[in-house]
């Protein structure tokens, strides 16, 4: 499934502490991943033909989902242990998938790879410019038209208010909020987001999400944004 090596990114110590210590291996795909890749996908093609790369894959459970349903998979992510255990599964359950242990603004893969490419909450633990360098390289592997479904935290989430400014726009010591313990973390905003896919992207659409916990002392505010960004 490809040969691994220690990617140059910032997220990886972190994140490899947390898989290492077999936290976060979910099993099961995110419901927004399913809606994104079911309502997108070319239905007048075998579904072998439809390539999907996740950046930031963690444990492959959105993959492993997409690999059962006779798509086309790959997966890069900055932790060995996860994309080990991700390997295990697949190898255990027959499935098949070229998973690797890659950095995001270095893809290892050639240009128009790719129908859609996929990022849950992964790419939103870089600063805004190596977020750049990623949203480069995820227009460079898909193919003409392909699409990008970007999933990041915003900066009307509890957890922002909570923490510190850190560099690059990230924001650091995080102590309230849903989002503690997991590294530096880069809240985006509006005007962020329309930055970020300013070349060479047509927003398809962009969608923001809050759960809110009312019940006292727990009461926060999760929110994120669903983005589709599709290649031209």
């Amino acid at each position: 499934m490809g040969d691994q090596k220690q990617p140059a990114s910032p997220v990886g110590p972190v994140w490899e502490s947390i898989y290492s210590e077999g936290k976060a291996l979910n099993r099961y795909p995110f419901d927004q991943v399913v809606s994104f890749l079911y309502r997108n996908f070319d239905r007048s093609r075998p579904r072998s033909e439809t390539r999907l790369l996740e950046i930031g894959c963690g444990a492959g459970n959105n993959l492993w989902f997409a690999a059962r349903e006779g798509f086309t998979v790959s997966g890069v992510d900055g932790s060995p242990s996860a994309v080990e255990f991700a390997q295990k599964r697949f190898r255990d359950e027959g499935l098949k998938g070229d998973l690797r242990v890659a950095d995001f603004i270095d893809l290892p893969f050639q240009d128009g790879s790719f129908e859609f490419v996929i990022d849950r909450a992964a790419l939103t633990c870089s600063g805004f410019s190596a977020a750049q360098k990623t949203v480069a390289e995820v227009r460079r592997v898909l193919a003409p038209g392909g699409k990008f479904f970007f999933n990041p935290y915003s900066d009307r989430h509890s957890s922002f208010a909570s923490g510190k400014p850190g560099p690059d726009g990230v924001t650091i010591e995080i102590s309230g909020g849903t989002l503690v313990d997991i590294g530096p973390i880069f809240f985006y905003g509006k005007r962020d987001l329309h930055a970020l896919f300013a070349t060479g992207w047509k927003l398809v659409s962009m969608r923001h999400v809050e759960y809110l916990e009312e019940l006292e002392p727990l009461y926060n505010c999760h929110a994120e944004w669903i983005v589709i960004a599709q290649k031209v």
